[in-house]
């Protein structure tokens, strides 16, 4: 076929490159999370009430479980960098890794360059020097960077004279002083824009249950491009302060949780009605309104996907099983996530997680949290709304949720 003749490519859209790219750096994000689980696990063990004095009076264990997990929480910026690069990178390996920590600890080690208070020594007392710090968020741009500096010059070749540092072992050494430029350029600007940071932060705690509703909505509407981990890194390892009884700062939601902060949780709890009970409960009646012929079926599948949803708080299969063929239902779903959030702040329920919303964190946290009990009234009466307002829907505008496909859809699929 001659050009003159050939079909145009599509144009490609405006955005779409930036938006992809969004959505991998969301999906990139999950590798660090994934280690949390871990180290709240560790810290929750280190704690006075399990193997301390309060529990079973092991006192030197529970201080191995928690310097354990506090090696992980005061270690997030250079996992999230580490995570990230592996994450993001096409085709990552070990060097990809290791450019991204050579860059981060640079990178760390600079910005002590700028302090924002000097080191003082007064009597009785040795305060040590401030200096900016953007904590989570460095450590993502850094192991971006890290990332598409090793996708550009993981194949490069130098001249023969400097052949030993061909390819891959030359991202590390580009690591450096790029890792030095960004310490430089965050030692320099960091402040006002950490500024905006804690004002935001300040604002949306302030707004207590509005914030709490707001976050949660933002969450679920993201959920189906897979940007939500943008506001959950935000919301979870930034947004919020807490000093601990040895003087350590935590910043987020999660960590302050752990440690000890009795307002944390506004980012967290309302999850839990909505994990354990709401979507199981959506769950049950796509199953009762699906045609009696498939309802078996259907029902294998959803008490399965509801089970994972109470226990773990993995809630994505049941999401995906209405997400896209009856989007009504899935806005309802994200309003009512929101009034969840909001009704459980209101009513000075605290509970947090290191993993996700389900019976495993929600018992496992219990002594950690306050007025946890009540979590359980407020996820039955969202259970009852769930199911009625689903199955009305459902009904009511013949949505096509799993088991009421057209008959053509159902004999496709049994032919494949």
């Amino acid at each position: 076929m001659s050009t003159a003749t050939a079909t145009a490519a599509p144009a490609k859209k405006r955005g779409s490159g930036l938006f992809q790219g969004l959505q991998k750096v969301g999906r990139s994000l999950q590798l660090p999370i994934a280690v949390l689980p871990a180290a709240g696990i560790l810290l929750r063990l280190g704690q006075p009430d399990v193997f301390g004095k309060d529990g079973l009076g092991w006192n030197k264990v529970a201080s191995v479980f928690a310097t354990a997990g506090d090696a992980v929480f005061s270690n997030l910026p250079l996992l999230f960098c580490v995570g990230i690069a592996i994450g993001f990178a096409k085709k990552a390996d070990g060097s990809t890794a290791l450019a991204a920590l050579v860059g981060f600890l640079v990178y760390k080690n600079v910005l002590t360059a700028f302090p924002i208070t000097e080191a003082k020594v007064t009597k009785g007392a040795d305060i040590a020097a401030t200096y900016n710090d953007p904590k989570v968020l460095g450590g993502i741009v850094m192991g971006l960077i890290a990332a598409v500096t090793w996708q550009r010059f993981h194949r490069t070749k130098l001249p023969d004279w400097l052949g030993f540092f061909n390819g891959r072992r030359l991202v590390p050494i580009l690591m450096a002083f790029i890792g030095t430029a960004v310490g430089v350029f965050f030692g320099l600007v960091w402040e006002p824009i950490g500024d905006v940071i804690t004002n935001f932060g300040e604002w949306m705690t302030g707004l207590g249950a509005v914030g709490a509703g707001i976050f949660g909505a933002i969450n679920r509407a993201l959920l189906p491009v897979g940007m939500h981990q943008f506001v959950n890194t935000v919301a979870w390892q930034e947004i919020g302060s807490y000093k601990d009884a040895s003087g350590a700062l935590w910043h987020g939601d999660l960590p302050r949780f752990f440690h000890g902060d009795p307002t944390a949780g506004q980012f967290m709890t309302g999850f839990f009605p909505i994990m354990m009970f709401a979507l199981p409960a959506a769950a049950l009646a796509i199953t009762h309104t699906a045609r009696p012929e498939r309802r078996k079926v259907v029902g294998g599948m959803m008490m399965s996907l509801a089970l994972t949803s109470f226990v773990t708080g993995i809630t994505e299969p049941i999401e995906f099983a209405f997400m896209f063929i009856a989007p009504v239902l899935y806005v309802i779903h994200a309003v009512l996530t929101a009034l969840s959030m909001a009704i459980t702040w209101s009513l000075g329920v605290h509970h947090g997680f290191s993993f996700s919303a389900g019976a495993i964190d929600y018992f496992l946290n219990w002594n950690l949290a306050t007025k946890p009990w009540m979590i359980i009234p407020i996820g039955l009466v969202f259970a009852g709304i769930y199911y009625v307002v689903f199955r009305f829907a459902i009904t009511k505008f013949n949505l096509p949720t799993p088991g009421r496909e057209p008959e053509e859809e159902i004999e496709d699929l049994t032919k494949a």
